[in-house]
């Protein structure tokens, strides 16, 4: 006890030395670190994260630090270190959400504020969500995962194909969506500690920002009894005793005992909290909030602009990608006929020089065989003068002269054969020498189309005779100032009806991804839990209906029932 007692001086007299003391805060995404003076209270640290955050909607958080086997809060009005925080530096505390919006989509008007409740993904992109993106995101509790018959391959399959389905969704609105489905979810909001009442009955006390709820035990979902913060007046404890006095006088003080005097202290925070802000919604907003709001207002819109200058120059930069492939499509088709055109030119190059040869060998031919019929024809005239005087001579002469008509006449024939074949090559020469033009044509003209359109180019520099796409900020700049006011409201009304469109499609896909996993479930690992949400759910019990049921009775009558409990 001494040396505790002394540890503590020395530390208390080592700050005193530094005036200052550091603290970290745990953000949900970030830890931040401050140095703070010894004199500030709970507010002057607290403002400072909230400064640190931007955050203006301050009444829905707080920072919390573990003590022993429970947690506190950090009072505004109160030294720092005059808490029972850990005395070891740097101090810590949980930057978290404290109380709860009844209506997210109402309440929360700043983007920090309602990102400081959920933390959202990106946009989808097929090209970076490739399979196996989401391996290394815990997107589901181990306890759902193993609930159903599923391999974390068919998770991301159907949790791919409904992300790739809400494309062009921004973070905001995908923020909000899941907040909305959150908001409706039985557990949603709540505290709960445990009591007992007059009759040492252990039940469950949850304070939400509707008011206070009775529990069983075994039953976190469905509340037994339901008080909202209109109709209690006041709450005090006495050491572990808590008494509740209804706005209704002839109710009953109901009472209950908690387990530690340190667990009163933080129900009696929560209780103070949620009841102010229950009645502060109930009320006309704070001239701060009214600023709040058009500003988040004007935000909207500037935002709705700029996403919808985004989309036209996604568009542009979209339909520029296209017409550059195209481009680049049909340079490579004139490559192609190029290249096949100088193929045939060749090939008519080397047809024309064969034929050209051919036409000039048969001419020569026809030449000889002229030649050799003329010289049979001068043989047969010196045999006719030439006289035999025998008559076997005479008759060997006629044999010979026979012969030689006969091959004179072959000779004749084969020269006229000769002479037509040379013919004939000398008009396939004419021919392949036209087709030769022809195709020299043809290469001439595919060249001069391709001449205007070097390789590469990007989208930002498109040939000049190609499509011009400009992309200039000047075509695209607006000046919101001189927006027709009138006009930016039909904008955002349009724009309200395009997102309640979108809520309403997206619940129907969750009620579809349900259905159809539905059969994949293992019914034996269901907890409680789980089967009393199901039965709520196959009852039609939503946590709102359920909560107007159990207020109907009068609070003298829910104040006894809780007594008997």
């Amino acid at each position: 006890m001494a040396s505790a007692l002394a540890s503590k001086m020395g530390l208390s007299l080592r700050r005193k030395q530094a005036k200052i003391f550091y603290v970290t805060v745990v953000t949900m995404d970030a830890d931040l670190e401050f140095s703070c003076e010894l004199k500030w209270r709970g507010k002057d640290l607290f403002e400072l994260v909230c400064r640190t955050l931007g955050l203006r909607e301050t009444w829905f958080f707080g920072l919390r630090y573990d003590v022993k086997d429970t947690v506190a809060w950090l009072k505004m009005d109160k030294k720092v270190l005059d808490h029972d925080v850990p005395k070891e530096e740097p101090i810590v505390f949980y930057f978290l959400a404290k109380f709860y919006p009844e209506n997210v989509e109402e309440e929360l008007v700043q983007d920090i504020t309602q990102h400081l409740f959920f933390l959202q993904y990106g946009d989808y992109n097929p090209n970076v969500h490739k399979p196996g993106f989401l391996s290394q995101d815990e997107l589901l509790p181990k306890r759902v995962i193993n609930l159903y018959q599923m391999t974390a391959e068919m998770w991301e399959e159907r949790i791919t194909v409904c992300y790739a389905e809400h494309r062009g969704r921004t973070r905001d609105e995908a923020e909000m969506e899941y907040l909305k489905i959150a908001q409706d979810l039985e557990m949603y909001g709540v505290n709960y500690f445990s009591i007992r009442n007059k009759k040492g009955t252990s039940l469950l006390l949850g304070v939400d920002a509707l008011g206070l709820h009775i529990y069983d035990l075994d039953n976190r979902l469905t509340p037994k009894i339901s008080f909202p913060w209109n109709e209690i007046r006041n709450i005090s404890y006495s050491d572990k005793e808590f008494a509740i006095k209804p706005v209704d006088k002839r109710a009953d003080v109901f009472k209950f005992n908690s387990s530690k005097l340190r667990v009163n202290k933080l129900i009696l925070q929560l209780c103070i909290g949620n009841h102010d802000l229950f009645m502060r919604r109930r009320r006309v907003d704070s001239l701060e909030v009214q600023q709040m709001k058009t500003q988040a207002r004007e935000e909207k819109a500037r935002k709705q602009m700029e996403r919808q200058r985004l989309e036209r120059e996604k568009q542009l930069r979209e339909d520029a990608e296209r017409a550059r492939d195209e481009l680049q499509r049909r340079l490579i088709q004139l490559q192609d006929e190029a290249h096949l055109a100088n193929e045939a030119l060749l090939r008519s190059e080397e047809t024309a020089d064969l034929l050209a040869e051919k036409a000039q060998i048969a001419e020569e031919e026809a030449k000889l065989l002229a030649q050799k019929a003329a010289e049979a024809e001068q043989e047969m005239q010196r045999i006719k003068v030439t006289a035999i005087r025998s008559e076997e001579e005479k008759r060997l002469m006629e044999q010979k002269m026979l012969e030689a008509e006969m091959i004179a006449l072959k000779m004749a024939e084969e020269s006229e054969r000769r002479a037509k074949e040379a013919d004939q090559l000398k008009q396939d020469l004419q021919e392949a020498r036209e087709s030769e033009r022809r195709a020299k044509n043809k290469l001439l003209e595919i060249t001069s189309k391709t001449e205007y359109s070097p390789v590469p180019f990007s989208a930002n520099s498109l040939p000049a005779d190609g499509p011009n796409f400009n992309f200039s900020m000047e075509n695209l700049s607006f000046d919101f100032k001189d927006t027709d006011m009138k006009r930016l409201s039909m904008e955002i009304e349009k724009e309200k009806v395009e997102y309640m469109e979108k809520s309403k499609h997206l619940q129907e896909q969750l009620n579809e991804l349900k259905t159809e996993i539905e059969s994949l479930k293992l019914k034996e690992r269901e907890t409680p839990l789980d089967i009393l949400h199901n039965e709520n759910t196959e009852k039609g019990t939503s946590k709102q209906s359920n909560f107007k049921k159990l207020t109907l009775q009068s609070t003298k009558s829910r104040v006894a029932f809780f007594q008997e409990l």
